[in-house]
């Protein structure tokens, strides 16, 4: 797939309030500082679509992209560690879990990981829970760039055991890095082979 065009269209905390559900929604999340900002902007090739900052927690909206004029990116507030109140965090968390229940055009939830880490039983619980609610998700794995092919193989396979202990078939995968754009295609593969099938 091609990306052609990519429009900011609207910034809320309330799914009603979202574009209507008339075309495929895929949406990002991931735990703050995970490189959301810059994949989304790697994917889309416009640099500038999702606003990167060195302070996590810098996305505090539900923030809606439209794609081709087809399909829209949602980028979500990320989950974990950011300086705000526990009441705001608190906030973020029932508005984007009213989001991914309750939005009926999500067909993707694209939660991110960093690949240099060792699971991190946030990510883990997070994972969990979107299966149980039966959410459709991939997983991406960020910031491959930054280890060598043997390191993000025994990472991946860390992470693949771990998972294994709570899932009979283990999610869609993929290894990514804003920096080198790997991955870019196979996501964006993915994203049109699932709307190509509706």
């Amino acid at each position: 797939m091609e990306v052609k065009s990519a429009k900011f269209i609207i910034s809320n905390t309330d799914y009603k309030k979202c574009p209507s559900p008339s075309m495929p929604e895929y949406a990002f999340i991931g735990r703050s500082n995970v490189g959301k900002s810059s994949l989304i902007n790697m994917l889309t090739n416009y640099s500038k679509l999702a606003k990167i900052s060195g302070r996590p927690g810098k996305t505090q909206l539900i923030n809606h992209f439209l794609i081709n004029e087809k399909w829209y990116l949602v980028d979500l507030p990320g989950y974990g560690y950011a300086k705000v109140s526990k009441k705001e965090r608190n906030k973020w968390q029932l508005f984007i879990q009213d989001y991914l229940l309750k939005r009926e055009n999500l067909y993707c939830l694209f939660v991110l990981i960093d690949s240099r880490l060792e699971p991190q039983k946030i990510d883990l619980e997070f994972i969990n829970w979107a299966g149980e609610k039966k959410i459709p998700f991939a997983i991406v794995f960020t910031k491959s760039d930054k280890l060598t092919n043997h390191k993000i193989e025994s990472n991946l396979a860390v992470y693949q055991k771990e998972l294994n202990k709570f899932w009979d078939e283990l999610p869609v995968n993929f290894v990514t890095s804003a920096v080198v754009k790997t991955g870019r295609e196979e996501i964006l593969e993915y994203i049109d082979g699932i709307n190509s099938a509706e």
